[in-house]
């Protein structure tokens, strides 16, 4: 696995975590705990969606789902 593909899990995975942690967060409040874009977040929760992780319920606002996850290092 290349750099940028292990810094992009990487980086889902903590999205994940923060949202799962925080409750409801917006994808602004997102940007700038991670210090990138709204467009790259953007990108990240599609991964989520898609996986069935996080879902948007108000626009532009997210939280986990009650699909069971296991967290690995």
């Amino acid at each position: 696995m290349d750099h940028s593909t292990s810094r992009m899990i990487t980086r889902v995975k903590a999205v994940y975590l923060y949202i799962r942690e925080k409750g409801t967060v917006s994808t602004r409040e997102i940007a700038d705990e991670f210090g990138t874009t709204d467009r790259t977040i953007q990108r990240d929760l599609t991964i989520l969606t898609h996986n069935g992780l996080v879902k948007s319920p108000i626009r532009g606002k997210w939280k986990t789902t009650a699909k069971p996850v296991k967290i690995s290092s």
